[in-house]
């Protein structure tokens, strides 16, 4: 409904005073630290009015009314670029962070190689699909727990954090005990009850763009997820559905700087399930990167061929091995 800026020399007396009188109206803050200032985001019934006395408390500097549906996605709620630390790697600011591995967990054996080649490459953390939402019922849906037991085994074997897929909302809990990371994916992204029970929890979140949403409804799915308490969001752009066919989904690469110019969150992107095709996805990931992206994505297989899910976008270690080069070379001629 509005944000709250406080002067730079506001005392944590003045932060308190701005907050009771915000939640005595009925009213929910959040608050946000920033370099120089905080920030105070202010939701409720639009209803209500409380500008007035908010406006004249001691530390408050102004008070901005927010059009915008979105608040705390905002960079009007966080000028500064959001940076989440998960075991040791930064996601977002400065750094490019890469994400890769198999989209589904088959074995112990096949998680456990292309771990150890996702580690070799110089990636940061690894990616497994456990529960896997297909188009086709008759297609593997994912081992389930015993997949999330095999991604906790490669990353003792490894040190690399893990993500991956929660489907439904009664699987969040149990997710979160395995993953680092909880990824929601496209056909999920407006999935209401989902978004709300990983807004509770205290482990960072992937949020994949739906493919028939445009990046207010976008925006909006993640402001779902922050509003219940939970700041630590990846946003990632994975291609939308459109008249084209010739690729899997259509890469929205200008979705890249526009989210980053609306939004302090991290942008991903993955060119896997944008293109859908192994010799695409190379070039496309340096586009993303090329466009601002915070990091990367991508679906590897030793032997995609064999792949009980999407191997038509896996790239194969060798393909890794260069393409993480080639990221390297472009983030240094770009001063990423």
């Amino acid at each position: 409904m509005m944000i709250v800026v406080m002067e730079k020399n506001a005392s944590i007396q003045n932060i308190s005073s701005v907050l009771q009188i915000v939640e005595e109206c009925g009213f929910t803050p959040h608050v946000s630290k920033g370099e120089e200032r905080t920030v105070i985001g202010v939701m409720g019934d639009e209803r209500g009015l409380i500008t007035e006395k908010v406006q004249t408390l001691k530390g408050v500097e102004k008070v901005i009314p927010t059009s915008k549906p979105y608040k705390l996605v905002s960079r009007e709620w966080k000028q500064e670029n959001t940076v989440i630390n998960v075991r040791g790697v930064a996601i977002g600011g400065s750094t490019l962070t890469l994400i890769a591995g198999p989209c589904s967990v088959e074995n112990e054996e096949q998680i456990l190689e292309i771990a150890a080649t996702v580690k070799e490459a110089g990636c940061h953390i690894l990616r497994g699909g456990a529960f896997k939402p297909r188009t086709s019922p008759y297609s593997f849906q994912g081992l389930g727990e015993q997949g999330l037991e095999l991604l906790a085994l490669a990353r003792e074997k490894t040190g690399l954090p893990v993500i991956t897929e929660v489907v439904n909302p009664n699987q969040v809990e149990l997710v979160a005990q395995y993953a680092d990371i909880l990824q929601i994916g496209a056909r999920n992204s407006q999935n209401f009850a989902l978004l709300q029970e990983v807004g509770k929890i205290n482990k960072p979140v992937m949020l994949k763009r739906g493919m028939m949403s445009n990046l207010e409804e976008y925006l909006m799915c993640a402001e779902y997820i922050m509003a219940n308490g939970n700041y630590d969001v990846i946003l990632c752009e994975r291609g939308i559905r459109t008249f084209e066919t010739y690729t899997r989904n259509t890469m929205d690469i200008s979705a890249i700087p526009l989210i980053k110019q609306l939004s302090h969150l991290p942008v991903f992107a993955d060119p896997s399930h944008a293109t859908g095709k192994r010799s695409l996805v190379p070039p496309v990931a340096k586009a993303a990167v090329a466009a601002g992206a915070d990091g990367l994505m991508i679906e590897v297989h030793h032997h995609p061929e064999n792949a009980l899910s999407d191997g038509a976008q896996a790239i194969l270690p060798n393909e890794l091995y260069k393409l993480v080069r080639d990221i390297r070379a472009l983030s240094d001629a770009i001063r990423r």
